[in-house]
């Protein structure tokens, strides 16, 4: 079986719906959303949390934890910027047991988040409250075993992986890079080298999912 076949189609709304049977109120719960670059796991996230409301829902992207370019540089791995390796596996991890671990009276938990305008993170950027039940994280390597992600992966409840087709993936990734400011050359160049690369490692882990779905 290929990843799209394997994968189940599915409706925002269906989306919709298994999240709200994640809820407990007065519980904390987790919800990932995986899926190779360009597969739209922001966007389907984005709609899923603004869907079941702020008192419902909050956002936590994994991409918060980028390494700052500075860091990068001084490892010289910024040309490989995206790979799980140019991430802070281990903040990412202890911030998912926080947040799964935070009960109705403690207090807000403020998370980071990744500013593509200027490609570096931004600390303390997204407020959690804690009566918030569910927390929707979203990113490349939530089904990654190696180093931290997995400490990670043991705090989340349900992990969907977002499936599309190669061809529509590389039409995004190319959009998304040139809206951004790079050249087309440069867009080809980070869509087809290291996005494609982090994208076969991403998609080999598919199978550790709870959901593999496909929107239309």
């Amino acid at each position: 079986m290929t990843l799209e076949q394997d994968a189940l189609d599915a409706t925002l709304d269906q989306l919709v719906e298994w999240a709200k049977a994640l809820v407990i109120p007065g519980e904390r719960r987790i919800l990932g959303l995986t899926g190779a670059p360009g597969a739209g796991k922001s966007t389907v996230a984005e709609l899923l949390v603004t869907a079941l409301g702020p008192d419902t829902a909050v956002l936590v992207p994994m991409d918060g934890f980028h390494l700052a370019n500075e860091v990068l540089t001084d490892l010289g791995i910024l040309d490989r910027k995206g790979a799980h390796d140019t991430f802070d596996d281990g903040g990412y991890a202890r911030l998912i047991a926080t947040l799964r671990a935070q009960r109705v009276d403690d207090p807000v938990v403020y998370a980071p988040r990744f500013r593509r305008e200027i490609e570096e993170p931004i600390g303390s950027s997204i407020p959690v409250r804690p009566d918030v039940p569910l927390v929707v994280t979203e990113g490349n390597y939530l089904l990654l075993e190696s180093d931290a992600w997995s400490e990670a992966r043991s705090c989340i409840d349900e992990v969907w992986f977002l499936a599309l087709h190669t061809e529509i993936r590389h039409a995004r990734l190319l959009s998304r890079h040139e809206a951004y400011g790079k050249s087309p050359e440069e867009a080809a160049f980070w869509a087809f080298g290291s996005d494609e690369r982090n994208a076969r490692l991403i998609e080999s882990t598919a199978g550790r999912a709870d959901r593999i779905v496909r929107l239309p």
